[in-house]
């Protein structure tokens, strides 16, 4: 169950409970990181889901960046162009738990979740 938004207004949407999972990441590795969220070719329905921290010097000008109580978003705008709308949710679910994509623009996803089509 996707819930509520923290803002409505980004182009990459957390719930509450994505949110406070990264933090918790986050911390466990280093509190000067952000969260990458992209793109890249390939899953079982063409494009799969990558996401990752990095410190965030790495942040460039060709990058979009989602603030969210001081945690910071990027990505990349030839990835945002497939992710606009895109909600990232977490369940601790012992079965189907972690991260879930809800991406607006796929046409087709594949029974896993971590790759779409467009």
């Amino acid at each position: 169950m996707i819930q509520e938004t923290h803002t409505k207004q980004k182009g990459i949407q957390l719930s509450e409970a994505a949110l406070k999972r990264v933090k918790i990441l986050r911390d466990e590795q280093g509190s000067e990181l952000c969260l990458r969220v992209g793109v890249r070719q390939g899953g079982c329905s063409g494009m799969s889901y990558m996401m990752d921290f990095e410190d965030i010097s790495q942040i460039s000008e060709e990058d979009e960046s989602f603030d969210y109580d001081g945690f910071k978003i990027v990505c990349d705008r030839k990835s945002l162009l497939y992710l606009y709308g895109l909600m990232l949710d977490y369940s601790d679910a012992m079965i189907g738990g972690g991260f879930q994509f809800t991406n607006p623009n796929a046409s087709q996803t594949c029974g896993c979740g971590k790759s779409f089509g467009v």
